[in-house]
């Protein structure tokens, strides 16, 4: 009795195997892989973000002693724009209105004569 032994080919092997992609073919990702990877994407942005932010506010909360503030009365015909010409005669009129607006809570640059200002001294 002879008995023959018949031997796989590795062609063979790669061509059976049902798990194993074909060389030279890409990866395709389905449509709950694609949604993965923006869920995933996402969320390390949002990370990222948060903390950017908590880093700036750490920094902003330890810049160490505030600046004191002062009251000042608008003039007839003053504008904000005057006003930090004014109070801060060195410094960039544009940051001072900026700073200003924010201190007093303004939503826009007009003023009324008499009207009481928080400004830094």
């Amino acid at each position: 009795m002879t008995q023959t032994t018949a031997f796989a080919t590795p062609s063979d092997l790669d061509a059976s195997a049902p798990d194993c992609a074909p060389a030279g073919r890409a990866v395709r990702l389905t449509r709950r892989g694609r949604l993965l990877v923006v869920l995933v994407l996402a969320g390390l942005l949002l990370a990222a973000f948060s903390l950017g932010r908590a880093d700036s506010s750490q920094a902003a909360s330890h810049a160490g002693p505030s600046t004191p503030l002062v009251s000042t009365t608008v003039h007839r015909g003053e504008t904000l724009w005057a006003v930090a010409q004014r109070v801060a005669p060195g410094v960039d009129p544009r940051e001072v209105v900026a700073q200003l607006q924010r201190l007093n809570h303004l939503d826009s640059s007009s003023l009324q004569v008499g009207q009481q200002l928080v400004v830094p001294a």
